[in-house]
């Protein structure tokens, strides 16, 4: 067919199929130029260094920028913290605490005009040396003769004391707190015996029989801030102890963690008022307790002191000291050592096992909760019962 146009003749044109190839022409142009534009553009990126910043990248520069710590951040970053970051933070955050309550009892000293005690002044040094044991003898203001009882008999004093520190690693303490009027004269009576001594650790603690629980815990936070030691015993005054064969029974378990050791028990629940030990709490426990280390002596490694240390503002204080320090551990992953020559009798039954070869860390009457009159009795149990003054030095641990 043919078409008219200011009276020329035209023959059909291919124009159409022309302009469909010029179509996929340009496209195929057009992909070929971004590709290689943009290899091009990866290659000048690698041999400059330059990096680009993605919109990801950008958004997180920009909230990291403004100071917001967002949920997208944490969820993206919680993949980067591996255990051993955690337990580094968690011991990071451990040794701020007892940084600052060290400080807080410094500020308090200060501004009671109270001087601060040795024992803290001397702390960041005493960080420094690595001891095996810290020993810390549980006294009362009432108990000046109890404390004399065990100076003559199984606790080195002077220089021998000294020694002891410093070739064994073995720190012994009298620990007491201060009266309810600070400054006092019960206060001003254990200074200078301290002064003549010089065997007390001083807590910020007000003493008083019914805060044994918060003296117990204060006591382990204020022993793991002076001394890096493997462990932490807690012994009250009217009992034996002797102390080589204490520290050759703990030498035993020293690679094991969370160690705690004493006589376990697990006796009734007293729910009668007016008992001797009676348990105001008595219906968290029904009948009986939970196992537990008696409270005449225990021992617990570095990691439950710490851990006694770092939380001791939130762990619960029972009437009765032993219950409350067992029931710190509930529910943590702690070895319950249950070793009964941490609990002989006085003489004749730790007399009779000594001869066997069977030396005891510790003796005490069990009706008297303590030797019974230690003070008129406490040469006499060392005399029959005691390891001999050369063991502590022979002893190898």
């Amino acid at each position: 067919m043919y078409f008219k146009n200011r009276g020329a003749i035209e023959r059909p044109s291919r124009s159409v199929v022309s302009k469909k190839w010029s179509l996929f022409l340009c496209l195929g142009s057009f992909c070929a130029g971004m590709f290689f534009t943009n290899r091009m553009w990866i290659i000048s990126e690698t041999e400059s260094g330059i990096t680009r910043t993605t919109t990801v990248e950008a958004e997180r520069l920009k909230l990291v920028s403004e100071g917001c710590i967002t949920k997208f951040l944490q969820q993206q970053d919680i993949k980067l913290v591996s255990k051993d970051n955690f337990g580094i933070l968690d011991k990071t955050i451990s040794n701020l605490e007892i940084e600052l309550a060290e400080a807080k009892a410094a500020q308090e000293s200060i501004l009671s005009g109270v001087p601060i005690s040795e024992e803290i002044e001397k702390g960041e040094s005493r960080r420094k040396r690595k001891y095996f044991m810290v020993v810390g003898i549980n006294t009362a203001f009432s108990s000046r003769k109890r404390r004399d009882s065990v100076r003559a008999t199984w606790m080195p004093q002077g220089e021998k004391r000294r020694k002891l520190e410093e070739e064994k690693g073995i720190i012994i303490r009298f620990v007491i707190g201060h009266s309810a009027t600070l400054g006092g004269i019960l206060d001003k009576a254990i200074e200078a015996e301290d002064k003549k001594h010089g065997d007390f650790l001083r807590l910020d603690h007000i003493e008083g029989y019914l805060e044994l629980s918060a003296k117990t815990k204060t006591y382990f936070a204020t022993a793991v801030n002076l001394w890096d030691a493997e462990y932490y015993i807690k012994v009250d005054d009217d009992v034996h102890v002797n102390i080589a064969t204490l520290a050759e029974t703990l030498a035993r378990h020293r690679t094991k963690p969370r160690i705690y050791i004493g006589c376990m028990k697990s006796g009734p629940v007293l729910s009668r008022k007016g008992v001797r030990y009676h348990e105001p709490e008595y219906w968290k426990f029904g009948d009986k307790y939970f196992r537990h280390a008696t409270g005449q002596i225990y021992a617990v490694s570095k990691d439950l002191a710490t851990y006694i240390s770092a939380n001791q503002h939130v762990l619960h204080k029972y009437t009765n000291e032993d219950v409350s320090l067992g029931s710190w551990f509930i529910g943590l992953d702690v070895q319950h050592i249950d070793d009964r020559r941490l609990c002989c009798g006085t003489p004749p039954d730790c007399e009779w096992k000594a001869q066997a070869g069977n030396v005891c860390v510790a003796s005490f009457d069990w009706t008297c909760s303590g030797i019974c009159r230690s003070v008129d009795r406490m040469m006499e149990v060392h005399r029959h019962c005691g390891e001999g003054e050369n063991a502590l030095w022979k002893a190898a641990f």
